[in-house]
C-alpha cells in the first residue's frame, strides 16, 4: 500500500495523512476486535495435547529403541492420555518444539500484515490424530492486498520465521539423537532426510548414514517443521511460495501452478502424499487473487526470492514418508 507525501505546514506538526505505524496499530486493534480469541485458544489447546499425545509416544519408543512410529501401536496409544494425562508431559518437549516452528511461521505472516496495515486473523491451529499430530497452522486475510511487495513480503515473511526457530531446533535435537545402526530402516514407517537435515547430521555424526541415526523428539518435531517449510514453499497456488512466485513473476504464475502440480503428480509414484497436493491444488488453489500493480518489487525482493528458492531445496524431499512393505 503506497501513502501519500505529507505536506508541511508551518502551523502544524502532525501529518494529515495517517502514517504506516497508524495504520498497522488499526490493523491491530481491528484484528483483535474481529478475532474470537477463546477460539484460536481453545485450537491451539487442543494441537498442544495432539501433539503431546505424539510426542510421548516418539519418547517412549526413543527411550526403549523401538521404531520412531508404528502406526498398528502408536495411533491406538495416542488416546491413552485420556486415562492418563500425565503422561502428556513425556511429549512436551517434541510438541512445545513444535508448535514455536509453527507459530513462528504463521507469527512472521501476521506480523508483515500489521506492518502494512492488513487485517489478518491469529493463528489458527489444525490437531489431527496423525504421526505429526497436527494439519499445521494458518492465519486468514481478511482485507486486501493492494501490491506486489505486500504480496511478497508477507508470503516470505513465514518461512524465514520459521526457519530462524527450527534450524537450532535441529541442532539441539541432533545433540541428544542417538546412534543405532539399522534404526531408520526398522519398523513400517520410513522417514526421509531433507537436505538441510543430512548436513546437520554430518556435523554431529560424521561419518554415519542417516539409516544409523535415531532422531530425538525434539529433532523429529524439526524434521515436521522443515517439512512444513517445504510444502509451504512449493511455488503455486496460494501458499506461501505460490505468493512469492505471484509477486516476482506475476504474468508466469499460472504456468508455474500448473507445472509444480504436474511435477506433484509424477512425484505421486514415490509418494501418494503428492497426488492429495496435487488434487488440492488443481481443484482449489490454481487461481491467485489479482494484484493491479506494475511497480517493481527491489532488488532486495529478487535476493529474498533466491533465498526462499535455497530454503525450498534444502528441505524438500521426494519421499518424506515411506510404508515399508
Amino acid at each position: 500500500m503506497s501513502f501519500p507525501e505529507t505536506p508541511e505546514y508551518q502551523d502544524s506538526r502532525e501529518p494529515l495523512w495517517p502514517t504506516r505505524l497508524d495504520f498497522s496499530r488499526a490493523a491491530a486493534v481491528e484484528s483483535l476486535r474481529t478475532n474470537r480469541i477463546w477460539l484460536h485458544v481453545l485450537l491451539f489447546l487442543a494441537t498442544l495435547i495432539s501433539t503431546s499425545a505424539v510426542g510421548a509416544r516418539f519418547t517412549y519408543n526413543f527411550d526403549h529403541n523401538l521404531p520412531a512410529f508404528e502406526p498398528a501401536r502408536d495411533l491406538d496409544a495416542l488416546w491413552a492420555w485420556w486415562r492418563q494425562p500425565e503422561i502428556l508431559v513425556q511429549g512436551l518437549p517434541f510438541s512445545l518444539t513444535l508448535l514455536t516452528i509453527l507459530m513462528a511461521h504463521e507469527c512472521g505472516h501476521y506480523v508483515a500484515c500489521l506492518y502494512y496495515g492488513i487485517n489478518a486473523s491469529l493463528p489458527f491451529f489444525l490437531p489431527a490424530p496423525t504421526f505429526t499430530g497436527t494439519m499445521g497452522a494458518f492465519i486468514r486475510i481478511r482485507s486486501p492486498i493492494f501490491s506486489r511487495k505486500q504480496l511478497f513480503d508477507i508470503g516470505i515473511a513465514g518461512p524465514i520465521a520459521g526457519f530462524i526457530f527450527l534450524l537450532p531446533a535441529a541442532g539441539v535435537g541432533l545433540a541428544l539423537s542417538k546412534v543405532i545402526p539399522g534404526i531408520a530402516e526398522t519398523g513400517s514407517l520410513h522417514f526421509g532426510t531433507p537436505l538441510l537435515l543430512r548436513a546437520l547430521e554430518q556435523a554431529v555424526f560424521p561419518g554415519y548414514s542417516a539409516h544409523d541415526i535415531y532422531l530425538h523428539p525434539v529433532a523429529r518435531a524439526a524434521w515436521v517443521g522443515i517439512f512444513a517449510t517445504a510444502l509451504n514453499l512449493l511455488p503455486a497456488g496460494q501458499l506461501d511460495g505460490g505468493h512469492i512466485i505471484y509477486a516476482l513473476f506475476e504474468n508466469r504464475h499460472k504456468w508455474v501452478t500448473r507445472i509444480v502440480i504436474v511435477a506433484l503428480l509424477a512425484m505421486g509414484i514415490f509418494w501418494l502424499g503428492w497426488l492429495l497436493w496435487a488434487i488440492i491444488l488443481f481443484f482449489f488453489a490454481r487461481r491467485h487473487p489479482q494484484i493491479y500493480d506494475i511497480t517493481g518489487i527491489g532488488g532486495v525482493r529478487w535476493q529474498l526470492g533466491a533465498v526462499g528458492l535455497i530454503l525450498l531445496i534444502l528441505c524438500f524431499t521426494v519421499v518424506p514418508v515411506n510404508q515399508a512393505g
